[in-house]
């Protein structure tokens, strides 16, 4: 079976690299072109990963790269080339995106949306009938804030949290419009919030919670009154929006490619097939403001609604706000479909404060003592 691969080098595409070799031998890339060697960033990954070194030394022979463009009409290949593409596959997984909360909407859609439409142009276009495997995402449910929400469930009414939602939810429509208008099966997967245990490494890409660290760092070189050592009850106070009862479905990443390819082994029902790829514990916002309050020397206080009298520190941190109303979620995303068909999907990973420490604290800098 010919299997391809969009968005291989990302922080989900390189597990579902791993989780897909396990079970093909062969796996076509279809990298960005001129995003650099995705062999080679593959390979670092799985050394990184503590891969076995003989499935290291045979990713070349395994791995074939294909240099594409999602953005452009027949990913940017020519006719001739596209067409030879899309005969020879027997499944397209679509993992790429561009996942920046606060990124213009019209940046988004150029990757979500459009990377979505020409890659069911790809596979509408194969002689063997592809079948597509898409990663959404679970945040397709928009800005509602309460309640459950189901994999059945698609539609705008709630509005969305941030312009990546809104391209998300219009890239999992068109896939439903394809199934429908062409009359073959589809996938669509729909991860929470990934997280890893993993420690940030500059060589693979960060995952959503990494922006922490980075407001760390910028209130430091803002000069903001943030120093390490200083007792709890001198340290500054940040206000954030959020509700003291918020919780939100954090989802090991590695756990959630072992799944997405389960569930790729079970048989299309003829039409979409949603399913909610998510844990079966949701994290409190309070494990949230605790992990910043580990990373930086403040005092979280969870407040209505944004303050607006920031004080400069509070308008320091606030770099990510696409993320902050994600803290006055009380939602739950319904699993029972993927419960039903692969049964209880315990990963033993509790993503606690102390699992999600390791994932986004860098290591400390080599000892200068005694340096000149």
């Amino acid at each position: 079976m010919r299997v391809a691969l969009t968005g291989a080098t990302g922080f989900l595409g390189l597990r579902l690299v791993r989780e897909l070799l396990a079970r093909n031998d062969s796996l076509t890339v279809l990298a960005h072109a001129g995003s650099g060697c995705a062999l080679g960033r593959i390979s670092r990954f799985m050394e990184l990963t503590d891969a076995p070194a003989a499935l290291i030394a045979d990713l070349p022979r395994r791995l074939r790269v294909v240099e594409t463009d999602l953005g452009r009409p027949g990913l940017g290949l020519s006719t001739a080339v596209f067409q030879r593409l899309a005969d020879e596959l027997d499944v397209i997984w679509h993992s790429a995106g561009n996942i920046n909360l606060d990124d213009e909407l019209g940046s988004l859609r150029r990757v979500n949306v459009e990377g979505t439409r020409h890659v069911l142009e790809l596979a509408a276009a194969g002689a063997r009938r592809p079948l597509v495997h898409h990663i959404g995402t679970a945040f397709v449910g928009g800005a509602r804030r309460e309640g459950v929400v189901y994999e059945d469930e698609l539609d705008n009414r709630h509005g969305f949290e941030n312009s990546y939602e809104r391209s998300k939810y219009e890239a999992e429509v068109l896939v439903h419009d394809w199934s429908r208008a062409h009359k073959r099966p589809a996938v669509v997967m729909r991860p929470s919030i990934l997280v890893t245990d993993m420690p940030p490494c500059p060589e693979l890409p960060q995952h959503p919670l990494q922006f922490l660290s980075r407001i760390v760092r910028a209130s430091v070189d803002a000069g903001g009154p943030v120093r390490s050592g200083v007792p709890r009850e001198h340290r500054p106070v940040v206000r954030v929006a959020g509700h003291p009862h918020g919780h939100l479905n954090l989802m090991p990443v590695e756990h959630a490619a072992a799944v997405m390819v389960r569930l790729a082994s079970l048989p299309p029902s003829g039409r979409t097939d949603v399913y909610h790829v998510v844990h079966d514990h949701d994290v409190a916002t309070s494990v949230l403001t605790a992990l910043v309050e580990r990373v930086a020397p403040v005092t979280v206080r969870l407040v209505g609604k944004k303050p607006d009298d920031p004080a400069p520190l509070e308008a320091v941190t606030d770099l990510y706000p696409g993320f902050t109303p994600y803290l006055s979620h009380r939602r739950r995303f319904d699993d029972t479909r993927v419960r039903n068909l692969l049964g209880a999907l315990m990963s033993g990973i509790r993503v606690d404060l102390d699992y999600l420490t390791t994932g986004i604290r860098e290591k400390e800098p080599a000892s200068t003592a005694g340096a000149p």
